[in-house]
């Protein structure tokens, strides 16, 4: 069983013995949810339905190798030496009190001890490298008596495009429609995680300060397009715009400063930030060099929510707050622009561009994905607007050699209906990701929601794969899609990407695309 992993940007970070503790119904719902298996018989297919354990789930995630450099695995999340997931390492202390190697400690996930641990292998072993335990690469024709049925259900619609691909290999295994053109919706997100880490890199960070214009008493709040700032008190490893006020009254102070004109710098970026879906929209707030929490005006960290309609002024009204509580008296705050003679006061800076990436794909956050694709035209000196991001992220895709043909990005979340990617293009965007040549892209594949567990896919596939599915949903009216990564029944790792357009209703869709996902986690496709 792939478990549900500890992000560091999640707001729930307590010791992963919660995490199994949380997770064990599931695991239960799981071990006994029916599994069918498809088997050839000469040129005739039947499908079985057997009863599946939850070692049957564990023996094939954890074979689910994706080459991956130390560096990498250790920023990505809680490892063990091993780069064994310790959630998971827990996970499989708890069940069945059976024994094996041990692993230095106990689990403390039940309220008797189990047994040492039994011994896994490397969740993030090299596909096809030592300590692979997947068979000879699947063939091809074969999953075209399993998926085409599937993919022929009314409830996708009129138009549809499919690919599968062996990761380890690159090898296309099945195709349909595989270079048309669609609507990916938010599956367009996997193209901005690749665009922005390839042009930032994993390690980089967003970065908001106050400058201090020399002989006045101008204070700049300079925006660094983090849109994870967060003015609330529980910071949770977001850069804290109580911390800047903090530190630059601090500053101010000790050179004898007290009352300051507030100002604030939003000119990283270009252009309109009213997306063409239009204002006031639940899902995502004006995009801007400058907010707190994502302009939200409840508590919430994912999901639709209220947002501000001018996020930076609503983040500098905050930020003078939090001045005057740390006894820098500050004016009403306006709309200004920190010249180059500025001298920077404090600043904070975000989680690593991984963690937000991580984020942004698992909870489908809008926010993070306008703000990446605007960083990525930053970063390769592009105008940092709707339109120079979604060039921005094409022109990074061609540089990775990507097939891009059909391609157009109208923004970095996929709420734009006139976005195109081809199936093609989304499995190629997964094994690049996947590829050890490539480490600063795993993000890309460790960000995605776990079936049944994680993200947009925690509601789902209750009686299908759960914890054998990695994928990026994408959803708007008529226009469904899923693509990621899944582990099949001989423990390969498989990249897909299914595309529905005019599909009659959401929640049908969804189910005929989860349940041709979890045909390939039962597939043997030999």
């Amino acid at each position: 069983m792939v478990v549900p992993e500890l992000r560091p940007w999640q707001a729930a970070r307590p010791h992963v013995t919660r995490v199994a503790n949380a997770v064990r119904p599931r695991l239960a719902r799981a071990a006994t949810a029916a599994k069918p298996r498809v088997v050839r018989l000469g040129r005739t297919m039947s499908v079985q339905v057997t009863r599946v354990k939850t070692w049957h789930y564990t023996a094939g995630a954890a074979t689910a190798g994706l080459a991956l450099t130390a560096v990498v695995t250790t920023a990505a999340g809680p490892w063990d030496s091993t780069g064994q997931r310790t959630a998971e390492r827990d996970r499989a202390a708890a069940q069945d009190h059976t024994g094996g190697a041990d692993h230095g400690r106990d689990s403390s996930t039940t309220g008797v001890a189990p047994k040492p641990a039994p011994s896994a292998a490397s969740v993030l072993t090299g596909l096809g490298g030592p300590g692979s335990t997947a068979k000879a690469e699947p063939n091809g024709p074969a999953f075209a008596d399993v998926l085409d049925p599937l993919l022929k259900e009314a409830a996708l619609g009129t138009s549809r495009a499919a690919v599968v691909v062996d990761v380890a290999t690159g090898k296309r295994l099945y195709g349909t429609g595989a270079g048309t053109a669609l609507t990916p919706a938010s599956t367009t997100k996997i193209a901005t995680a690749v665009a922005a880490l390839s042009s930032m890199g994993a390690d980089h960070r967003l970065t908001t300060r106050t400058a201090l214009e020399p002989g006045t008493d101008e204070l700049v709040l300079v925006g660094g397009g983090d849109p994870t700032l967060t003015a609330r008190k529980g910071a949770d490893g977001n850069a804290s715009l109580r911390t800047l006020a903090t530190e630059t009254a601090e500053t101010l102070k000790k050179d004898d400063v007290r009352k300051v004109t507030l100002s604030y710098d939003t000119t990283l970026y270009a252009g309109s930030g009213i997306h063409p879906i239009g204002a006031g929209n639940d899902n995502l707030a004006p995009v801007s060099a400058l907010m707190a929490d994502e302009g939200r005006l409840d508590d919430s960290v994912s999901g639709t929510a209220d947002r501000a309609p001018d996020p930076a002024q609503d983040a500098a009204r905050k930020f003078a707050g939090f001045l005057e509580e740390a006894g820098i008296k500050a004016t009403s705050p306006g709309p200004s622009k920190a010249t180059t003679r500025a001298k920077t006061l404090a600043e904070v800076s975000s989680p690593s561009l991984s963690a937000l990436v991580e984020r942004m794909l698992t909870n489908s956050d809008n926010d993070i994905a306008e703000a990446l694709a605007r960083q990525t035209a930053v970063a390769t000196k592009a105008r940092a607007d709707f339109d120079g991001g979604g060039k921005a992220i094409l022109a990074q895709l061609k540089k990775l050699r990507l097939p891009v043909s059909g391609a157009s990005f109208k923004d970095g979340s996929g709420l734009n209906r006139e976005d195109r990617l081809t199936a093609n293009l989304l499995t190629a965007l997964l094994v690049k990701a996947g590829d050890p040549a490539h480490p600063e892209l795993r993000p890309a594949l460790t960000g995605l929601p776990v079936a049944g567990f994680t993200g947009t896919l925690s509601t789902r596939y209750a009686d299908g794969a759960a914890g054998l599915v990695r994928a990026k949903t994408g959803t708007l009216t008529g226009v469904n899609t899923l693509a990621g990564t899944v582990v099949d029944r001989d423990g390969r790792l498989l990249a897909f990407a299914f595309l529905a357009s005019d599909t009659p209703g959401k929640e049908a869709a969804q189910a005929a695309l989860d349940r041709t996902a979890t045909a390939l986690a039962a597939c043997g496709c030999r």
